[in-house]
């Protein structure tokens, strides 16, 4: 945490979200340039959806200027404390975020939490997938919880930060199999590209990252997938789901913006109604259908309410796995 501190002092970090000498421009105007923080490594799932939200944008020619700044780490609470620090009340930027960050900011004991900013929408939702590397020894989710049960800790499995989406479903995975969750070998990374690396490598023995974000790979067939957090299997994707080969796991991960602290009530619509605009696009709808999103959109009072369920229900989740403790 210092060490990246450093690298990114606060004066920076303004700067960095700011972009402009007058930041945050006229209330209630739509910014010359909008920032979306993705709060992570290129690669993974929050850096496409701040780039998917920045080509959608940018198709509008009245929209401005839109760039995407990536700040990793800390399960994107790094990011997430430089936001937040960079000041209160501006206009000019979005931070993506998501159950990953809820999670993060639980079992990294955060100072800087997202009930400091201002909550924008909730924008879409990604199924999870187990997968192992091609030439893996493990043929299907039965051969791969034999061997783990047998042996947990010899069994590495690479996701994305400690307690985000991908930690939750090894623990719960865990759990509905007879282990001690508390057992999982577990290999943290601070994005969607490293953790992929990582299995593609052979460092590991197992992975789990959202299925946009390793279809590629399975289809290309360095990876095999052995099953998905959805009920059903997802339209065009051969992937059997935990609950067809006996095992009652079904996880969906979300990914939505939040904005500044304490944003005056014109600017916070402001944004709002850019984001609702965006949901409208031609563009964003086909990258939604192209990356197998789900489209769960939601702003305003409900999204607040959201978000305060799901800090509860994540707190639950990383407690029953041994997360909290």
């Amino acid at each position: 945490m210092l060490s990246h501190q450093r690298r990114f002092p606060r004066l920076a970090g303004i700067l960095l979200l700011c972009g402009t000498v007058a930041c945050g421009g006229a209330p209630g105007a739509a910014p010359d340039v909008l920032t979306i923080l993705a709060p992570a490594s290129p690669g993974g799932g929050w850096d496409q959806t701040a780039r998917a939200m920045q080509a959608a944008l940018q198709d509008d020619e009245a929209a401005g200027s839109v760039r995407v700044v990536n700040v990793a780490g800390a399960g994107g609470t790094i990011g997430l404390a430089q936001f937040v620090n960079a000041g209160p009340g501006r206009g000019d930027a979005l931070l993506v975020t998501g159950l990953i960050m809820v999670g993060a900011v639980l079992t990294n004991r955060s100072a800087v939490t997202l009930e400091q900013t201002t909550p924008i929408a909730r924008l879409t939702g990604d199924y999870e997938l187990l997968v192992v590397p091609a030439e893996s020894p493990y043929g299907d989710l039965a051969g791969f919880i034999d061997a783990w049960k047998r042996n947990p800790g010899a069994l590495a499995i690479a996701g994305g930060s400690a307690g985000g989406t991908d930690h939750m479903l090894a623990g719960l995975l865990a759990t509905r199999v007879g282990l001690d969750p508390t057992a999982v070998n577990y290999v943290p990374h601070s994005g969607g590209g490293e953790s992929i690396a990582s299995i593609l490598g052979g460092q590991v023995a197992a992975g789990i990252n959202g299925v946009s974000e390793l279809a590629p790979f399975v289809e290309a067939g360095r990876l095999r997938a052995l099953a998905v957090s959805s009920a059903e299997r997802l339209p065009g994707r051969p992937y059997p789901t935990f609950r067809e080969q006996g095992v009652d796991l079904t996880l969906t991960n979300w990914r939505g913006v939040v904005g500044p602290p304490d944003l005056a009530a014109d600017r916070r619509a402001a944004l709002t109604a850019r984001v609702d605009a965006l949901r409208q696009s031609p563009t964003w709808q086909a990258t939604l259908a192209r990356n197998d999103w789900i489209d769960l959109y939601l702003s305003g009072a409900a999204f607040d309410a959201f978000l305060e369920a799901e800090r509860t229900r994540a707190a639950a989740v990383l407690d029953s796995i041994g997360l909290l403790q």
